[in-house]
């Protein structure tokens, strides 16, 4: 009787002792996990500007911008953090630390004695769209016609100046804050056309499924940059310009701009681009 006594007694220690191993290992690895440091942030200025930053459908920044800004910035030891901004206030929030850099399909020709640049990594074309209808066929075709551009914006720029011969005398142009509303203002009428980057206007007729058409001549032709405050002294814009090339040349920048465009190869040839 004793031996089967002693048999379960010893099997009832090994058991328990079993259970303390695990625990403990459980405990080593939740600890380990733990003592992980975390990455530091970089805080990412940006608006609603499908499809280079939106909020996907659980809720969470998503896009073209904020795939290349994680993965850039996480191979650079940081972690990537959007943060939606007003954008007639990027410059200002830059330099007063509010964020660390602007990135959102943010045209760098004309604007490189404003601020520091990593880029570009993209180029952009932007460009006029008007109702299927319209008798708007060319730019010269604009003249005494109201347009609507967001604010702060390369098209704004373009019809305010008008320093491109191209570019008719127009009637009105309409800035908003908010790029979403040029587009409803052009589908009721209150303006004949709207200019903005093709990609944005191509992607808002596919999620609304609303049909314009788009001049053939486009405005101008642009690289996109991630913007840094003159200030900054970090170096952060040479290091993100590095490692963007280097996304572009494994491949990883052309798979991350292929799950949001058509073609993604046309967007990437910045190699020869000079930005004026």
């Amino acid at each position: 009787m004793n031996g089967p006594k002693k048999l379960q007694q010893i099997l009832a220690v090994l058991f328990i002792f079993t259970i303390l191993l695990c625990s403990c290992r459980k405990a080593e690895n939740t600890l380990s996990t733990k003592q992980e440091p975390s990455l530091p942030t970089i805080v990412i200025g940006s608006d609603n500007y499908p499809p280079f930053n939106y909020s996907g459908t659980d809720g969470k920044p998503t896009g073209i911008d904020v795939e290349l800004a994680t993965e850039a910035f996480h191979r650079m030891g940081y972690q990537a953090e959007f943060v939606t901004i007003d954008w007639e206030n990027k410059k200002e929030l830059l330099q007063d630390g509010s964020i660390d850099c602007a990135w959102g399909c943010f045209s760098m020709d004309g604007r490189m004695d404003e601020y520091k640049w990593a880029g570009p990594y993209m180029i952009s074309q932007q460009v006029v769209a008007v109702s299927p209808d319209s008798n708007i066929y060319t730019l010269q075709d604009l003249a005494g016609k109201n347009i609507a551009v967001q604010a702060t914006t390369k098209p704004e720029d373009i019809f305010l100046n008008q320093t491109d011969p191209d570019i008719p005398n127009i009637n009105g142009l309409f800035s908003m804050q908010n790029r979403e509303l040029i587009y409803p203002m052009l589908s009721k009428g209150y303006v004949d056309a709207v200019a903005a980057h093709e990609t944005s206007i191509l992607q808002y007729m596919s999620d609304y499924h609303v049909e314009y058409r788009i001049l053939d001549k486009p405005l101008l032709t642009v690289g996109l940059g991630v913007a840094f405050s003159l200030d900054d002294t970090s170096g952060l814009n040479e290091e993100l310009s590095d490692t963007l090339e280097e996304m572009q040349k494994d491949g990883t920048s052309e798979k991350i701009i292929g799950k949001y465009l058509a073609h993604p190869s046309t967007y990437l040839e910045v190699e020869n681009y000079e930005v004026k």
